[in-house]
């Protein structure tokens, strides 16, 4: 077994107190909000290649980097990926979901048309990986993939792009349209975009809930 090589850490100082720079950060991701109406404006590869970046810089169990985001732009794809999640979507809502999963739905007024899959200019498919690409293993893959997936929506938000998180169950079908490889699993699919401008959301989940229901101090 090799012995670790060690460099130096240059970390990141922000150019205000700490308590400012974590306001900004908060002010900037609670206006995120999940929207299901998107403009068709494009938005530039080199915007999304950051973006990207930003989400593939997350940490990961051994370093193992158990992800692959598979961006979409093409309308043929959009397409079949829209068809295929309608299908899946119309199984849950009449087999299924139940009555307490519907109603707690119920406020999003969601339902099985995915209309913005067809509209936002990027559908990001996050996949996991079972395996490295040399076959190797990965270790503690879902926590890896779930810190990367946050990353890559705070990068969004930053950037002014709206997003979706879309979990259609299940998403076997997004690996077979993009022709995955077999150590690849769906994770999340996420449209990425402008909004449109006669944009609304629900207003339910606009409060969230205060500090003291979700943070504990000893």
């Amino acid at each position: 077994m090799e012995e670790p090589v060690f460099v130096p850490h240059h970390p990141w100082r922000p150019d205000v107190p700490p308590e400012v720079s974590a306001k900004k950060f908060y002010d900037t991701l609670s206006q995120r909000r999940s929207i299901r109406h998107f403009s068709d404006a494009p938005v530039s590869l080199e915007t999304m290649e950051w973006v990207i970046r930003s989400a593939a810089s997350a940490p990961s169990g051994a370093n193992k980097q158990p992800w692959r985001f598979v961006c979409v732009q093409s309308p043929a794809l959009k397409k079949k990926i829209r068809l295929a999640a309608e299908e899946e979507e119309r199984r849950f809502y009449e087999e299924r979901a139940t009555d307490a999963w519907k109603e707690d739905l119920a406020p999003l007024g969601t339902d099985k048309v995915k209309e913005y899959l067809d509209t936002a200019p990027w559908l990001v498919v996050v996949f996991k990986l079972t395996k490295d690409d040399d076959g190797g293993g990965v270790y503690y893959a879902e926590e890896s993939v779930g810190i990367a997936t946050g990353m890559l929506l705070a990068a969004a938000q930053m950037t002014g792009l709206a997003t979706l998180t879309h979990t259609p169950s299940p998403m076997k079908f997004l690996g077979e349209v993009l022709e995955r490889p077999e150590n690849e699993r769906a994770w999340m699919l996420i449209p990425m975009g402008w909004p449109a401008k006669d944009c609304e959301v629900p207003a339910h989940g606009v409060e969230k809930k205060p500090l003291e229901q979700v943070m504990v101090v000893h």
